[in-house]
């Protein structure tokens, strides 16, 4: 690919957080495969990288627009985001904890923390949101941190948010709480989001698992 025009694609990618992966396959088309903060470009072997880079050019938009949306969905699976955990080593609110527990005696404590927790947390949050959940239920999610039925108003929490800082669970709570104003991930929603709670990214950050572990 010619080398000024790589690296301005690339660097307008690194802009936004996305590591550009170019390969060349055996394929008919030039593919494109969004993964959080990552483009990964799959092209023919008898493509010119000039073509290829025109290619990324025209979608460049559209990449980035769509990756926060692409963040949101895979958020990772809670159950592989949690810091490292053994029998002798676990996280309760962000801190380390010693005494030994099974996977069992832990999502009890995460349980019950988690509903002591969420009275004074949705509380504090909906007026600032300006919306109010019907319900609100905690779930053994393994794909998600969060989920609100719109139109029932009820929020789901993951058991597991407790393995982090209680902020984690207040940003999911706005994230669940913003789609009452917007049913989507659009750009509206996100200013929702931010309006509401301005550092919202940093939570965000640490559930996707771009902060490193729980300290």
């Amino acid at each position: 690919m010619p080398t000024a025009q790589y690296q301005n694609l690339k660097q307008q990618l690194q802009q936004a957080d996305i590591e550009l992966v170019i390969t060349r396959k055996r394929v008919k088309n030039i593919n494109f495969r969004l993964k959080p903060n990552k483009l990964l470009v799959s092209a023919p072997y008898h493509v010119s990288d000039a073509n290829i880079a025109y290619a990324i050019h025209n979608r460049l938009d559209w990449v980035i627009s769509q990756h926060r949306r692409v963040l949101q969905r895979h958020q990772q699976s809670p159950t592989a985001a949690l810091p490292q955990q053994s029998q002798t080593a676990w996280y309760l609110w962000g801190d380390a904890k010693a005494q030994p527990v099974s996977e069992t005696q832990r999502l009890v404590i995460y349980r019950q923390a988690l509903q002591s927790a969420m009275p004074d947390l949705f509380a504090k949050w909906q007026p600032i949101v300006g919306k109010t959940a019907n319900e609100t239920r905690i779930k053994k999610m393994t794909t998600r941190w969060g989920s609100c039925n719109t139109k029932a108003k009820r929020v789901w929490l993951s058991v597991y948010l407790p393995a982090y800082p209680i902020e984690c669970t207040e940003y999911v709570i706005v994230h669940e709480l913003c789609h009452l104003h917007h049913a989507n991930h659009s750009s509206a929603f996100w200013a929702e989001v931010e309006r509401a709670m301005p550092e919202y990214q940093r939570w965000h950050d640490r559930l996707a698992g771009k902060t490193g572990s729980v300290d």
